[in-house]
């Protein structure tokens, strides 16, 4: 087969999606649903904590940044994929497609590093009480949530550089309905050994230690649960660390899933599966959990609720009342 220069690329081709009309209107419709409830859910979230003097804390510091995450994840690919359902505008150009790949690993990387910042944040809650308020100052989560987001910019600049200056050849059809790593890499006529190595060890250093910081958090937490034995205290660390424990859960079981294997263990429809649920089901779900488990968060959706009820009612009225002779 005759190498293609990189610059002979123009653009890509998703196959990843129904040709069935009738399952692309399904899909279109389903899919449009599940996006527009998660834009809602998070931006709700987020405007509570910003708003809610009761939520300006460390947590919910952190919490603002992994809905700002769960904005930005679906929205890098979903509406694509939504074109593509309704229109069937597949194709992607090479640079679209590379900015695509190099905003969505950034976002996943981020949220890798984020998701393990909470875990210590939860540890030095339950286990440092009295300390928590000057450790865990606004300089020092400032500084984490910094770290997090610049952490997962670089290694998505790494991944991006690792993939997109290899040679492609023809077919250039992406059985992915976002370009993604594996799908990708499939596509290039280079030698992909050396890259695949570098890319399966920055991401299997980087997750793991993201992984280690979780575990170690919680080993801690329990074994301060079990040391105080107090009546109450299983109930109150479950409500303090329960939600965050079920989203790292949720959250790394499907990236690692994705990202940390070789690629001759990829496949395509198993892999939709997955992406779908870290990509699309965990930024729905995240918001969900911790409402559901956080009687702070919940107060505050509340008022929230309750004051954008009293604006439109405010303005029904003011457009209801009768103008005042002049």
């Amino acid at each position: 087969m005759q190498r293609v220069n990189i610059s002979a690329v123009s653009e890509f081709v998703f196959v990843g999606l129904s040709d069935a009309p009738e399952i692309r209107l399904l899909l279109f419709v389903l899919f449009l649903l599940i996006y527009l409830a998660t834009m809602a859910s998070n931006t709700t979230l987020l405007i509570a904590i910003c708003t809610d003097s009761h939520l300006h804390s460390p947590m919910y510091f952190f919490l603002s940044n992994l809905s700002l995450l769960d904005l930005l994840c679906p929205t890098i690919t979903v509406p694509k994929m939504l074109g593509a359902l309704l229109l069937e505008h597949k194709e992607i150009s090479f640079s679209g497609c590379l900015f695509q790949h190099f905003s969505l690993i950034a976002v996943v990387g981020t949220e890798i590093f984020l998701l393990a910042v909470m875990a210590y944040d939860r540890y030095m809650a339950v286990c440092h009480p009295l300390r928590y308020p000057s450790i865990m100052s606004t300089k020092l989560c400032a500084q984490l949530a910094l770290g997090t987001w610049a952490t997962g910019l670089l290694n998505s600049l790494l991944h991006t550089s690792l993939v997109f200056t290899l040679s492609f050849c023809s077919p250039n059809k992406i059985q992915q309905y976002y370009c993604d790593i594996p799908p990708v890499l499939a596509l290039s006529c280079s030698s992909t050994h050396s890259r695949e190595l570098v890319i399966l060890v920055v991401a299997g250093v980087l997750g793991s230690s993201a992984c280690v910081v979780t575990v170690v958090s919680y080993l801690y937490i329990l074994l301060e649960i079990l040391a105080r034995k107090s009546p109450g205290i299983w109930h109150k660390a479950f409500s303090t660390c329960g939600s965050h424990l079920a989203v790292v859960c949720l959250f790394y079981g499907t990236t690692i899933c994705t990202y940390v294997r070789p690629s001759f263990t990829y496949s395509p429809h198993w892999d939709r599966v997955v992406s779908m649920l870290y990509g699309m089901i965990t930024p729905l779900l995240n918001p969900i959990i911790y409402s559901l488990r956080n009687k702070e968060v919940k107060c505050a959706l509340k008022r929230v609720i309750s004051q954008v009820r009293r604006a439109l009612t405010r303005q029904e009225n003011l457009a209801q009342s009768p103008p005042s002779a002049g």
